[in-house]
């Protein structure tokens, strides 16, 4: 029989950490953009998969390079 490896998610603060920003960046991006959802909760700990991971990622880039274009 296969056993299949379950999925592994990441809190909010485990986002930040892999992409190397303050926790506070991450929130803001999922708070303020609704179509980024946890793939699951636990208790009140919101649980992101790689993919949505990737979003907001880009989300940040987005933000840092309309930051970088506006001050020069």
């Amino acid at each position: 029989m296969q056993t299949t490896k379950p999925p592994e998610l990441n809190t909010l603060g485990k986002v930040a950490q892999h992409l190397q920003v303050p926790v506070h960046r991450v929130q803001y991006i999922v708070r303020s953009r609704p179509h980024l959802r946890p793939a699951a909760t636990a208790g009140r700990l919101r649980l992101f998969d790689d993919e949505t991971i990737e979003q907001i990622a880009k989300e940040l880039q987005t933000i840092d390079s309309k930051g970088a274009t506006a001050n020069g």
